[in-house]
């Protein structure tokens, strides 16, 4: 590129940053107001100084225009749905009383939209696209009545523009909010939300002119559901959205984003739009939009942000590649501005903190500091050509052959090992009712086994001893003593619980990825990498950077410790191939199919270990599953192939009296029912509590042949499920599911929960199941 084709008036600007501050300040003053300890005004204060301290970060970094209104106390759906007014009716006491954020919303009200209360269930939580963040599905109705609340996004808004900030508020666009919805409980299931888009499109005419009125110059709303495949319907419905708002005399200037996959048939309906802007993603299969918007004709006349940074993934941008993107973009629009793909909340905050990483490895990466970097970088090339960014084309250039040349990214036994993997590598060696007999002959478990799906609760004093390990505080020997005494703990409480099939609790596991990348070759660990995966649940992603193997046993000590406490059978818990690649920062240097089989050899190792140190269950998670599928369907048939056939890669060797278990949460698992069957897998467990059991309608509906436990428990909510309740969900199950193939089991592990809720929840569990047993037993006699 020369300077020939600079644009003058191109600009840096982001959607959203990490939302935690360095030292997840956030998290704690939450917590700590949970708790009582924080009071609303100082969890406000707190929140307010990281919007600040964010704020000046970026505009000191050569941001031209900051975001507001991607803060969120809990969740930025959650948020929407506060400020269309739709709250459920069993929230709506507890949203009108007490302290508010900043607007009509009280916190407790809000905290019980997003957590429940003992009295009252929280919304249902699902994953946001493809991505391991987790949204509040808003509940709607024929009856639902939207009512305008912007105090919040305008408070914000105010609160830059009084710092001096040039500011964007980012809202989430009506047509994604109401295809992100679900018909609220008692109402039909095939309600469409999106038939109420003519009342809530008023709503966010009056949100418009409100931050008008406050001095917004120009407001985004991401339209992120228009990537996926879309009805005519639905495309007619994003129309009428955008011909309505913009035809509007009291607003801001628009800007239409969407991001994680091409807009395909939605952009020339946005193109078209009488809209000031339009925001896309040319990153990954995003860069379509490339040729997709100059065959529309481009944007005459219009804004584009245009998003060449990858906002997802961690690695360094190849600026070149950017820029050239850049160049052909300038001739499709009136001004091309220089953003993300997406939010940066998708990254960690700053890979400068990263003090352990091999200074090598290191100059390979990005986080969210460093992207902002590449996106002003590259807004300044595209302004005022490359000989004013020659240095850092010259760097970036240096770092990117650094790491195509390393070897620490290609193992040649490792891709050996792989390409000899044959088809019946992949197949357990008897069919499922085979395999079903020998295993209840094997295990002896009475109908409606029950179970937990792996971790405990992680206790003050064993994140203790984990931090005083890694300080050198307490040598291996005393951390080991410390973990047993977890397990015997733990295994002692389920045997006095009733549980049928234990677990050992996972004390040893800082994080279901984390623990497993620590000990296999080709990943590695940050120590400051968090990333929001919903609430205050934060995750430190390992960043798997080079070729896959399993030098030794990983888990295999500490489960057959728990098993030789107990005459019970204890399941080994893995974390499987799919989710291992999805929730890392995964290289991107090769077909992902390819990263998926090398992990899965390793875990196949592990199994086998684990079978021959007499381990007669064996749990291969795989949440991750469904959040991994493409957004569009064209490529959804070559992702499950590779997807499930690792999943069999890793289990498929073992006896056929030895049980694989795999276990999913918080997804829509209708679209995946067969690749769920296709798993092969002896017994699957689900989340089902917030969702009322719909798996277990659509496992049934799909004839899912093999075992299932949808569950009974909802772990992500503080509250404690009564006996009756969980015995009515059990019921529920039974209509789905015969009680021979029905496992009883929470929606997910208790690692979040505290001990008082985990010994409440599970006592009543296991009372549930044996009166639904009872039931069960008296009815055929």
């Amino acid at each position: 590129m020369t300077t020939a084709l600079t644009a003058a008036t191109a600009r840096a600007t982001v959607y959203g940053y990490p939302r935690q501050g360095p030292r997840r300040e956030l998290k704690k003053a939450i917590e700590g107001y949970w708790q009582g300890r924080v009071s609303a005004d100082e969890l406000r204060a707190v929140a307010a100084d990281l919007r600040r301290a964010t704020w000046r970060q970026l505009a000191d970094a050569g941001v031209h225009e900051v975001p507001t209104g991607d803060f969120s106390y809990y969740d930025h759906v959650l948020d929407t749905s506060v400020m269309v007014g739709a709250i459920p009716a069993r929230h709506r006491a507890a949203v009108d009383a007490g302290p508010s954020p900043s607007g009509g919303c009280s916190l407790d009200g809000y905290f019980a939209m997003a957590r429940g209360t003992q009295d009252v269930a929280p919304l249902e939580m699902t994953k946001w696209f493809d991505t391991n963040y987790h949204y509040l599905v808003p509940e709607l109705g024929p009856g639902t009545v939207f009512r305008a609340d912007s105090a919040q996004q305008v408070a914000e808004l105010k609160e830059a523009l009084a710092l001096g900030h040039t500011a964007r508020p980012v809202l989430v666009g009506p047509v994604t909010y109401l295809l992100l919805a679900k018909p609220a409980p008692g109402v039909a299931a095939d309600f469409q939300p999106l038939t109420l888009l003519d009342r809530l499109l008023p709503v966010y005419a009056e949100v418009l002119a409100d931050l008008r009125a406050a001095g917004a110059e120009w407001v985004q709303l991401d339209e992120p559901a228009l990537v996926q495949d879309r009805s005519p319907a639905e495309l007619n419905a994003a129309a009428r959205s955008y011909r309505a708002l913009g035809a509007l005399a009291d607003r801001p200037k628009i800007l239409v984003a969407s991001y994680f996959d091409r807009l395909g048939e939605a952009l020339p309906v946005l193109a078209k739009a009488p809209v000031e802007g339009l925001g896309l993603d040319f990153t990954g299969p995003a860069a379509a939009n490339l040729d997709d918007l100059a065959a529309v004709g481009g944007l005459p006349g219009k804004r584009l942000v245009a998003g060449v940074v990858d906002g997802r993934n961690v690695w360094i941008n190849d600026l070149e590649k950017s820029l050239a993107t850049l160049g052909t973009l300038l001739g499709l629009a009136d001004r091309v501005d220089v953003a993300a793909s997406c939010s940066l909340a998708h990254v960690p905050l700053d890979a400068a903190a990263e003090r352990d990483l091999d200074p090598q490895v290191a100059r390979w990466l990005a986080f969210a500091r460093q992207k902002t970097g590449e996106i002003v970088t590259l807004a300044r090339g595209l302004a005022q050509g490359t000989d004013t960014i020659a240095a850092e084309l010259a760097a970036n250039r240096a770092d990117l052959a650094s790491r195509a040349g390393s070897a620490l990214t290609r193992d040649p036994a490792v891709r050996a090992r792989a390409a000899a993997v044959a088809d019946t590598d992949g197949r357990r060696s008897q069919p499922y009712p085979r395999r079903a007999a020998a295993q209840r002959a094997h295990l002896e478990l009475p109908p409606l086994p029950t179970t937990t799906i792996g971790s405990f609760p992680q206790t003050t004093a064993l994140r203790t001893a984990r931090a005083d390990l890694r300080a050198g505080r307490i040598d291996t020997a005393a951390y080991e003593k410390r973990v047993e005494a977890e397990i015997r703990e733990v295994v002692s409480f389920q045997e006095e619980a009733g549980i049928d099939v234990l677990v050992h609790g996972e004390p040893e596991r800082n994080d279901m990825v984390q623990y497993f990348a620590e000990q296999l070759t080709g990943y590695l660990a940050t120590r400051h990498g968090w990333v929001r995966s919903y609430g205050t649940r934060y995750v430190r992603p390992p960043i798997l950077a080079g070729d896959v193997s399993r030098p030794g046993p990983m888990t295999v000590r500490w489960t057959a410790y728990a098993q030789s406490l107990t005459p019970r059978p204890v399941k080994g818990m893995l974390t499987g191939p799919v989710t291992m690649l999805a929730w890392s920062f995964v290289r991107d240097d090769q077909p992902l199919a390819e990263t998926a089989r090398q992990v899965a050899l390793a875990l196949r190792d592990e199994v086998g270990d684990l079978e021959a140190a007499g381990t007669p269950v064996i749990q291969v998670d795989e949440p991750a599953l469904r959040e991994t599928l493409p957004l569009r369907a064209a490529g959804r048939g070559a992702y499950l192939a590779w997807a499930t056939e690792a999943f069999r890669l890793a289990t498929s060797g073992v006896r056929p009296d030895t049980q694989i278990h795999t276990h999913m949460c918080y997804a829509e698992f209708g679209d995946i029912v067969q690749a769920i069957d296709d798993l092969d897998a002896d017994v699957i467990s689900l989340e089902a509590a917030r969702s009322h059991m719909q798996v277990a309608r659509e496992l049934a509906a799909h004839g899912y042949p093999r075992a299932a436990g949808p569950g009974v428990y909802d772990i992500h909510s503080p509250r404690v499920p009564g006996p009756g309740e969980v015995a009515a969900l059990l019921h529920e199950g039974l209509e789905a599911i015969p009680a021979e193939r029905l496992w009883v089991n929470p929606d997910c592990g208790l690692k979040t929960r505290t001990w008082p809720e985990v010994r409440a929840a599970l006592g009543n569990l296991v009372a549930a199941a044996r009166e639904v047993r009872s039931s069960l037993a008296v009815d055929s006699s």
